[in-house]
């Protein structure tokens, strides 16, 4: 039997069940009423890991929600056609697909061959947790102008192979790899 979390126990990034659906917690606040006999309440921001919405809902301290029966496995993009995007799970070497919507924007960070975290829900894929950083190659920049750094931010455009464009410093050439954010969609480094 599946392990029950209480309401007031969910923190961010803690994976949860409700309403037959996996969910996953972007942030926690709880309420502690000042009156006696008032109860404690937990406003969750929360994901649904199936649909990708999200929204804000109220428990109960006291409520308990079910643990998912979420795998975590690593898995390499292999390629994308009409059907799908297709993985190859890296520990029982079969090929998983998942739909656009379950890649949502991943795509801007993924390249042949780049090793991920898939999800499994009862099983099946669902989705994919990238890294907190990826290494993509430059594609294309202009080339830095002399006298370029009078202003306080020097940084200029730059598409990288996937198709996202960065800002990046004036010393990155076309062709070098940086390191960018997945969460912030920002240049972190050379690579």
């Amino acid at each position: 039997m599946a392990a029950l979390i209480d309401a007031i126990d969910v923190k961010r990034k803690t994976f949860f069940e409700f309403d037959n659906a996996p969910y996953v917690c972007l942030e926690a606040e709880v309420s502690t009423p000042t009156a006696r006999g008032a109860q404690t309440l937990v406003r969750l921001k929360m994901r649904n890991l199936l649909t990708r919405a999200v929204f804000d809902k109220s428990f109960k301290a006291s409520d308990k929600f079910k643990e998912p029966d979420l795998q975590t496995v690593p898995a390499s993009y292999l390629y994308s056609d009409g059907t799908g995007f297709h993985f190859m799970d890296q520990e029982s070497f079969e090929t998983l697909t998942l739909s656009s919507e379950m890649m949502g924007d991943a795509l801007d960070f993924l390249v042949e061959g780049s090793v991920i975290q898939l999800h499994k829900y009862n099983g099946n894929p669902i989705g994919l947790q990238l890294p907190p950083h990826v290494e993509l190659n430059v594609a294309y920049t202009e080339p830095a102008v002399r006298g370029d750094s009078s202003s306080g931010t020097v940084t200029k455009p730059a598409k990288l192979e996937t198709g996202i464009e960065i800002r990046v410093p004036l010393f990155i050439k076309e062709g070098e790899k940086v390191k960018v954010s997945t969460e912030t969609r920002e240049f972190a480094g050379r690579a």
